[in-house]
């Protein structure tokens, strides 16, 4: 897809935020942009409500800086063949991406992404303030860091690719109303929310137990992880041998399965906006998925739960475990204007601007944000903690064949198990051999 850089951003941008005063200028903040003026970037991003927040900010950012920007927003499943189209060729349109946590590993042994400890050590072009130790660590390791153990975990040989925006991990949200109707204390264990969405199924007439994702696809696979680490269950191990047939992995299925059964009308087909507008409309009694509910959650026009909703940290079955996972800034190694993308990723994720975006209902990436006075009025920052020091980095394998075993072997298998035309059992070993297959083909095992 070919890009004009003479699409002006829309106007209604520059006028969302006209009353609002401007944050701290670059040069206030030590840095001189100067050079960079009159430059235009291009930024792929998703159509997700917390990028539809930032987006109003993207003013303020050409008038403290005088870079201009255009954004080429998609849905965010869709953004990873126009990236790989734009950072084959040998320049391409883009100047920042954002991608998914799954994608990183891959795009950096495409040689895609620019490593960004070079610019961070620019005098000339960090921000003299922008404090990255104050990001959430998890999240920087998470989204930002590849090459360490496994290919994408922290440690030895990992380098900084990327910076966390519209990271995520795992709550669950239930209704307190419904909840105190039937004496059930907000769930702790899996065993508690099994027992909550049988009961909750049975005497509340039209009300699912838990929504989930289950569309064929990769949302059937992201809807089965929320279960499978908490039962210590893994896709592949250390050796890179499948795991999804082993005994903690059937029983992670087993109760994905029941969840599905005990849930809304049409549960078995819904993707992740099905999924939370069930719990936000009435239609499920809980939702556990990313903590990007908190924001709609409390949105009178997209919610009818405004004063019943509560929240605890993921529940526990053999341990506990969190997802960990969302979204991150990149710059392609093939973009014509680094040094402003650079400027780009540092002012949208400076402390100032997380601030404003998460006090509207977006998702932090600082840990100064989770202690300012705004955001502790309206976000329930002290379960966001406990949620935290949970979250898993190892919450799905983030390699290259990753993808292709999501979408094309668990989101198959999966599928079929939800919908009743295949035993667990069997279409789980037919998804091991499968990803043993992929594996063996990408050379996984040394002989």
């Amino acid at each position: 897809m070919k890009i004009s850089r003479r699409t002006a951003l829309k106007a209604t941008l520059g006028s969302a935020l006209a009353a609002l005063p401007l944050p701290y200028v670059a040069n206030a903040a030590g840095t001189d942009w100067s050079k960079l003026r009159g430059q235009t970037i291009v930024i792929n991003w998703p159509s997700h409500p917390h990028f539809d927040i930032a987006k109003k900010l993207i003013p303020e950012f050409t008038a403290a800086t005088g870079i201009k920007v255009e954004l080429d927003e998609m849905q965010y499943l869709r953004m990873k063949d126009a990236q790989v189209l734009q950072m084959s060729k040998p320049q391409g349109d883009y100047d920042v991406i954002v991608y998914v946590i799954m994608w990183k590993t891959e795009y950096v042994q495409r040689n895609f992404l620019t490593e960004l400890a070079p610019l961070f050590a620019n005098e000339a072009l960090a921000m003299k303030d922008y404090n990255k130790d104050d990001i959430i660590t998890a999240y920087l390791e998470g989204l930002g860091l590849v090459g360490g153990p496994r290919g994408y975990l922290p440690g030895p040989g990992a380098k900084l690719y990327g910076i966390p925006y519209g990271a995520e991990c795992s709550v669950l949200a239930y209704r307190k109303d419904i909840f105190a109707k039937h004496n059930l204390a907000p769930p702790k264990t899996y065993d508690d929310m099994l027992a909550a969405a049988r009961k909750v199924k049975e005497k509340e007439p039209g009300m699912g137990g838990l929504t989930q994702r289950a569309q064929a696809g990769h949302q059937v696979t992201a809807g089965w992880l929320m279960h499978l680490t908490p039962y210590d269950g893994l896709v592949i191990d250390d050796k890179f041998e499948p795991r999804v047939s082993d005994p903690a992995a059937i029983k992670a299925t087993e109760v994905y399965k029941e969840f599905i059964d005990t849930g809304p009308a049409g549960a078995a087909s819904f993707d992740f906006g099905q999924c939370i507008n069930s719990f936000l409309q009435g239609q499920s009694a809980m939702y556990c998925d990313s903590i990007s509910i908190f924001g709609p959650a409390r949105d009178p026009a997209k919610s009818k739960v405004t004063e019943t909703t509560g929240y605890v940290v993921h529940p526990k079955a053999v341990k506990y475990s969190g997802e960990l996972g969302g979204f991150g800034l990149a710059i392609p190694k093939n973009s014509a204007r680094r040094d402003a993308a650079f400027a780009f990723m540092q002012w949208i994720t400076a402390a100032q601007q997380d601030v404003r975006v998460t006090a509207q209902g977006g998702q932090p990436t600082r840990w100064s944000t989770l202690d300012h006075p705004d955001v502790k009025k309206i976000y329930p920052v002290d379960i966001y903690r406990e949620c935290l020091k949970i979250a898993n980095p190892d919450w799905r394998p983030i390699i290259n064949e990753w993808t292709e075993i999501s979408e094309k072997v668990l989101g198959i298998r999966l599928s079929e198990i939800i919908t009743g035309k295949t035993p667990i059992k069997p279409a789980m070993d037919s998804a091991a051999a499968e990803i043993r297959t992929i594996m063996t083909r990408a050379g996984y095992y040394k002989t």
